[in-house]
């Protein structure tokens, strides 16, 4: 999920370990866990020059399992060297600080898992991109609850009950919401499939995501056999079927048979995507798992890359969200949630 999301889950796991043996620092040691993992946004460039290299290694080896185990015992024992010294001799363990860092380091992959995204939980033994769909990347009714939680909790002494029992209603109501987020997504794949059925649509596989920030209004796309049919639902529309429908006809200017660095794209998109020639050396591609977020008439996803041949391989120009007049975007988003 989003950076805040991330530094609050981490925080908590922070306090829930070492909170009443050093107060508020667990917070912050639990926040700089819980932010680890998408430092590969960071740590990709300096090992790739290819941008497509560098964008897949997001959510890859940094956010898997074998990484959170191996992390949290380096910075569990070089915090503890750093930090068990002078009047702090003795006050924590070397094993209250792994503890620390493996459950920031291992719930920031694991809270990933749920959003469309996904994740590579099992690398670098397997690829496969763990995603469930039941959240956006960014939801502010999972987080701000928790955030405001954890900020009580905070001005209270590190032997108070109260920090422990804030503690609890903040993980208590992000873990009931992820709940409900889960029930909606199951609910909203039954109302999908009997949309396309209404619609005699024959697909061979589909994929159902809130889209940004809430819980409320969901995109759905299907794959047939020549196009893409992509449709709305809001839990406040009227009728129990999804609408606002477009046919988006397949685009293959450029053969992932040909380059290996195409291939690994349409992986990274789970296959929903399409990919335009602007010129001999320059295309377009389109990852169609994301709702349009513009207010142009191009009907470009959020995720439209600027491709180009660069020797033997593909690659892209710096990514930058495809969103128009955000502030209009935003506002057309929430006119539809509101229903129709």
């Amino acid at each position: 999920m989003d950076s805040l999301t991330q530094i609050v889950l981490g925080a908590a796991c922070g306090e829930a370990v070492l909170g009443k043996k050093i107060g508020n620092k667990a917070l912050l040691f639990g926040a700089i866990g819980g932010t680890i993992p998408d430092l590969d946004v960071f740590i990709g460039p300096l090992f790739y020059k290819n941008e497509i290299d560098a964008m897949l290694f997001h959510r890859g080896f940094m956010h898997s399992i074998l990484f959170s185990i191996f992390g949290a015992f380096l910075f569990g024992w070089l915090v503890h060297k750093l930090y068990n010294t002078g009047k702090r001799l003795h006050t924590t363990s070397i094993n209250d600080w792994t503890k620390l860092f493996f459950w920031s380091l291992f719930t920031h992959p694991l809270l990933d898992c749920f959003t469309p995204y996904g994740t590579q939980l099992f690398a670098p033994f397997s690829n496969y991109r763990v995603a469930f769909n039941n959240i956006a990347v960014a939801d502010p009714m999972y987080t701000a609850p928790f955030l405001i939680c954890l900020i009580i909790l905070m001005f209270y002494n590190r032997r108070n009950d109260k920090r422990k029992l804030w503690l609890k209603i903040g993980i208590g109501i992000s873990s009931v919401y992820m709940i409900f987020t889960i029930g909606n997504k199951i609910y909203i794949d039954s109302v999908f499939k009997s949309s396309l059925l209404k619609k005699r649509i024959d697909y061979s596989r589909f994929s159902v995501q809130p889209s940004i920030l809430n819980n409320i209004l969901w995109y759905g796309i299907a794959e047939t056999e020549d196009n893409y049919h992509v449709g709305f639902y809001s839990l406040f529309d009227t009728s129990n079927h999804f609408s606002d429908w477009e046919t988006i006809p397949k685009k293959r200017d450029l053969s992932k048979k040909n380059y290996k660095d195409l291939k690994n794209l349409t992986w990274f998109s789970n296959e929903f995507y399409n990919v335009f020639k602007i010129d001999e050396n320059n295309f377009e591609y389109y990852d169609l798992r994301y709702p349009i977020l513009n207010d142009s008439e191009s009907k470009a996803p959020i995720f439209a890359l600027k491709l180009f041949k660069d020797g033997e391989r593909i690659n892209m120009r710096p990514f930058e969200p495809n969103t128009g007049d955000f502030g209009k975007a935003i506002k057309l988003l929430w006119e539809r949630l509101k229903g129709n």
